[in-house]
């Protein structure tokens, strides 16, 4: 089964939303059309950004809420699929 993911070699997407928006010079879109053609999650993730614009408006970071850390933590470390810590988290919060 292929990952449908980024990799380490994947441009970041800020770096793809700058490809989308024509900001990048030249010499450094070859690379990134290059990727394109190979990458199907960089490609789709392209397409989103034609689909729905990004908006310049810069996002004030704030802090992940601890229950949704917890879940997102439960569910991305059982990577095995033994579901306890999510199922633990679960049944604590209903």
């Amino acid at each position: 089964m292929i990952t449908f993911r980024k990799n380490a070699i994947c441009p970041s997407s800020q770096r793809l939303l700058t490809f989308q928006n024509g900001e990048v010079a030249e010499k450094d879109a070859q690379p990134i059309r290059r990727h394109l053609e190979t990458c199907e999650f960089c490609a789709s993730e392209i397409e989103f950004y034609a689909h729905y614009p990004q908006s310049e408006e810069k996002i004030e970071r704030t802090e992940i809420p601890m229950p949704l850390y917890e879940l997102a933590h439960a569910l991305l470390s059982n990577q095995h699929k033994d579901f306890f810590l999510l199922n633990q988290l679960l049944s604590d919060k209903v």
